[in-house]
């Protein structure tokens, strides 16, 4: 029996490990600090216990990245959901399984030394925007929640670089961006601190960044999308726990991915929006049905999504695909 018992041992020690499921996510932008949960994961081997051999990919905007996801050419996307809910309502075979921020980054940002902290303070100002982006479809509904009129102030339009410089360079008082990242950028390239208006702030409850897949790739590999959100779940809440080393991750596996001062603030500005707003959520990604509702009735409103999507929330997200809160 003995001997038995060490052959069996023997086999099992030279039976080779199973490969790590090799999956690529596709982030929605650049790096910046946003992104330091999936490094942080990558780096701690949070992916690599789910058996995940995660590779991190830059991306070129939400809406490129959904049609990647879409054709089936990366497992994961992280983009800004109400822009994929637009592909979506469209006939896009995508969904998310899981939203990060679920309260909005959106605000009106400038110098902190100009002192504009509040929306009466943007009267007489130059804001500078990008006709047609996501930030730009809102800004209606924050002039309307905050009293502001088109009138109060002067506006100049350019693509995300223009923007940029406008305010770097004095022609523009204030941007709209995404408080953890043009802020960030407009710091790393002056110095200065920069001092954000949110939108949340003033009543607007809209969710962000998520998770996203291909509908029929999830049919085929539900039990390896349960494991990448458990990995990423954790991958959060440990990245939460150590916003500096987090930040860290993201040079340690590119050199040249900013600064570790603006990429621990940028991570540390993105925390708190992964609180679900309403209350009903305790776990991060996992979105209650009431913020969503919220989120889809103010894009139909103000977003340019279809009305249709009202009937079909349901189909743009999951939380199925999330471990149970507290395991």
């Amino acid at each position: 029996m003995k001997k038995l018992l060490l052959a069996v041992c023997a086999m099992l020690l030279a039976t080779p490990a199973l490969a790590a499921d090799k999956v690529t996510l596709m982030l929605n932008w650049y790096v910046y600090g946003e992104h330091a949960p999936f490094y942080y994961g990558k780096e701690k081997g949070i992916y690599e216990k789910e058996g995940i051999d995660l590779d991190i990919q830059e991306g070129r905007g939400s809406g490129t990245v959904t049609q990647v996801v879409a054709a089936k050419t990366v497992q994961f996307g992280y983009v800004d959901v109400p822009t994929m809910m637009r592909a979506a309502v469209k006939g896009a075979p995508v969904t998310s399984i899981g939203i990060a921020l679920q309260t909005s980054p959106m605000s009106a940002m400038g110098f902190a030394e100009k002192n504009i902290k509040k929306p009466e303070d943007i009267k007489g100002k130059t804001v500078a925007t990008t006709p047609g982006d996501s930030m730009s479809q809102i800004w209606p509904l924050f002039l309307k929640k905050t009293g502001l009129k088109d009138s109060d102030f002067k506006i100049v339009s350019g693509d995300g670089t223009t923007k940029l410089n406008a305010v770097i360079n004095g022609q523009a008082d204030l941007l709209l961006g995404y408080v953890m990242d043009q802020s960030m950028k407009i710091k790393d390239a002056t110095g200065k601190d920069v001092f954000p208006i949110k939108f949340a702030d003033y009543g607007i409850k809209l969710v962000s960044s998520g998770i996203i897949v291909n509908k029929d790739w999830l049919k085929e590999n539900d039990a390896l999308a349960k494991r990448f959100m458990a990995a990423t779940v954790k991958a959060m809440e440990a990245a939460s726990k150590d916003p500096k080393g987090a930040a860290q991750s993201i040079l340690t596996a590119m050199p040249k991915g900013g600064k570790i001062d603006t990429l621990t603030q940028g991570f540390e500005l993105t925390i708190p929006l992964y609180k679900d707003p309403t209350g009903k959520s305790k776990q991060v990604m996992r979105v209650s049905d009431e913020n969503m509702k919220e989120s889809v009735d103010l894009m139909v409103e103000y977003g340019g999504l279809e009305a249709k999507a009202k009937d079909e929330i349901k189909t743009y997200y999951s939380n199925d695909y999330l471990p149970k809160a507290g395991s």
